[in-house]
């Protein structure tokens, strides 16, 4: 087996290398210990130090067993929960304590010493979750994108624990019907500021928020209530810190070797994605997620940097960044066919979420960063000016149908002096509400899945800090609370009603009823399924239009099932009571058109309720072909006697 795996890692293809590599607990010769093995082809000498020999490298030289770079030591009496590191004799002759590259849990920072840790967990009780699992892609899929460390603090202040976190969490997930929860980098990291974005321990749970048994508990729970998990993983750039991954026997093993391309634009170092056996590094730590953890989904960061040189498309794609990722997407898929890729790129570069056999990144979803930016940009102008900007809205539709899109509104986007949701929102405070609750209308019935980050659905006015607690205070507030339970009734609606969610890439369920009305700021379209027919219609003006005019496709009667100004949600009530009925009157192009009552700043959502026909239908419809039959020859008998007459 481990054979096996060595000629893997070494080809490129493995996504077992925390099998081969790390301390594995295990018993030699009837004796119980751990077996220590890493990659360091151009080292001197390398031996294990830690708790267990006082930091001591007498006797503790690990030898080289193969002539390729792999070094390995057991070492009998060593337990789960010891500490370790390996020094190196480095190519230079210089001395190094590195941490293990493939350990499974590290010390609390500063501190930097691996943990002696067992992942074989006997805790999951999640089979039924995992067997029944998908892709999504006819599913809702409604994503809260966590910080785990600040979204609830023990007492406020302190880093609350995997497990202590569980059943407030799933509570609150089902309470806002998400679907999924996305974790931001849980790998181990030295600097609480890069949020797990700059990562040192790939292998490593990090212990900020408890022991690796603790995650599992949490994600077990979380798939016992029916909740998906999706993790953020970093295939970019790493840490330079000299306890880590860099330099580490001494020569460029895991960066590449030319400063200019190692050299990361967030004071990183690039991963060398030429190199077959950092291929098989990044493709285990994707997999170990996967198998160790159950985890639903991985969230690649920074895709565009793994296309383009540094990110710029000015440099030019890089050929062995781009043979890397989908031959990492090929072979994740294959292995775990119900496990979703998404991709966050920035980037225009095609084909992101085809398959790879149809020369594609092999990607299930992309992140649509031009949505994004395109309707905060919108939002933000004022109402006066929208009209020559009305195209920010509809270009999304343009291009939509290019990618399997995930419309997203993350971190990236309440951070840095960018202003949180709401508070990018043109306006005075009430105004702001209108307007945000007339775009998440938008969102949730716009084509493609869902991400909000965690605070958005309070309208959080403060940016994001990684240091504080969610402002769940701002619940106190009537208006933060009704937009609160606004958003779980979205939530609601779109789990339910597979006319939002089920054939999000097809184009027959989107149709604008009209996409040109710039002059008053509405927007109009219809979502539909097999079953069933929305009509949706959004004003990001600041007038009232009594009884406007829309074309529908469907005779019968439309229902307002949302209205985004009810006055439960703190809005003006300019509502349609009653029951609109289409009529016979062209209108956008289509044969029919209702008139709707549509609020200053605000959205409405319809349900068309189709007419029934008669029972003297229906009765025909049951009749015997043989009576039909007899029946229309009668009448033509008649018709023929009638003419002759």
């Amino acid at each position: 087996m481990k054979q096996k795996l060595s000629e893997q890692y070494y080809q490129g293809y493995c996504l077992q290398a925390y099998e081969l590599f790390g301390a594995h607990l295990c018993e030699e010769q009837r004796r119980k210990g751990v077996r220590f093995s890493v990659y360091a082809p151009n080292a001197k000498a390398i031996q294990v130090i830690g708790s267990f020999n006082d930091w001591s490298c007498e006797g503790c030289r690990m030898e080289r067993s193969d002539e390729r770079g792999i070094y390995s030591l057991f070492i009998p009496g060593v337990k789960e929960g010891d500490l370790y590191k390996y020094r190196v004799t480095q190519a230079t002759g210089r001395v190094v304590d590195k941490m293990d590259p493939y350990a499974f849990h590290s010390e609390l920072r500063p501190n930097t010493a691996s943990i002696v840790s067992n992942v074989n967990f006997a805790l999951w009780q999640d089979q039924d979750w995992m067997n029944q699992r998908t892709k999504n892609y006819d599913r809702p899929l409604n994503i809260y994108e966590m910080h785990l460390g600040s979204w609830k603090k023990a007492n406020h202040v302190d880093f609350i624990n995997y497990r202590a976190i569980a059943q407030d969490l799933i509570a609150y997930a089902k309470q806002m019907h998400f679907t999924h929860v996305e974790f931001m980098p849980l790998c181990e990291y030295p600097f609480d500021g890069s949020w797990g974005y700059q990562c040192s321990g790939y292998f490593a749970v990090t212990s900020r928020y408890g022991e690796c048994e603790d995650l599992a508990y949490l994600i077990n729970e979380l798939h016992r209530a029916g909740i998906g998990v999706i993790m953020d993983f970093v295939p970019v750039h790493f840490v330079k810190d000299d306890f880590s991954l860099s330099y580490f026997d001494g020569t460029p093993l895991y960066e590449y070797a030319k400063y200019e391309d190692a050299d990361s634009q967030w004071g990183t170092a690039n991963f060398n994605l030429w190199r077959e056996e950092v291929r098989s590094f990044l493709m285990s730590a994707a997999a170990f997620w996967l198998d160790k953890y159950h985890v639903d989904g991985i969230r690649m960061d920074a895709i565009s940097n793994i296309i383009h040189w540094h990110g710029n498309k000015d440099r030019g794609e890089n050929q062995g960044a781009l043979d890397f990722i989908r031959r990492m997407n090929y072979h994740l898929s294959a292995a775990y066919p119900g496990v979703m890729l998404i991709a966050e790129d920035s980037s225009d570069f095609p084909n992101v979420t085809k398959l790879t056999i149809d020369h594609g990144l092999g990607f299930d979803y992309k992140w649509d960063l031009g949505w994004m930016n395109d309707t905060l940009k919108y939002l933000e102008l004022d109402p006066v000016y929208r009209k020559w900007h009305h195209n920010q809205i509809t270009f999304s539709m343009a291009y939509f149908y290019s990618e399997r899109f995930l419309c997203e509104f993350s971190h990236d986007e309440v951070v840095h002096g960018k202003k949180t949701i709401v508070d990018k929102l043109w306006g005075s405070y009430e105004q702001k509400f209108a307007q945000l609750r007339t775009l998440y209308l938008y969102m949730f019935t716009h084509p493609g899945k869902k991400l909000n980050f965690m605070g958005n659905e309070l309208a959080h006015f403060r940016e994001w800090d990684e240091q504080k607690e969610n402002d769940w205070f701002l619940l106190s507030y009537p208006q933060h609370d009704a937009f609160h339970h606004y958003f779980a009734r979205l939530g609601e609606l779109y789990e339910k009603e597979p006319a939002l969610y089920e054939k999000d890439y097809d184009y027959e369920s989107f149709r604008w009823i009209d996409a040109d009305n710039a002059d008053e700021n509405l927007f109009s379209y219809i979502r539909r399924s097999d079953n069933k027919e929305f009509v949706v219609i959004l004003n990001f003006s600041p007038n009232l239009y009594r009884a406007h005019r829309f074309g529908v496709l469907s005779k019968g009667t439309y229902h307002e099932v949302l209205n985004s100004e009810q006055d439960i949600w703190g809005g003006c009530h300019v509502v349609n009571e009653k029951a609109i009925k289409a009529e016979a009157v062209p209108y956008n192009q289509m044969a029919q058109s209702i008139t709707v009552d549509v609020p200053p700043f605000g959205g409405v959502l319809l349900e068309v309720r189709k007419r029934k026909r008669s029972a003297a239908a229906k009765q025909v419809q049951k009749q015997t072909p043989k009576k039909q039959a007899s029946k229309k020859q009668g009448k033509t008998n008649s018709d023929k006697s009638t003419q002759r007459k």
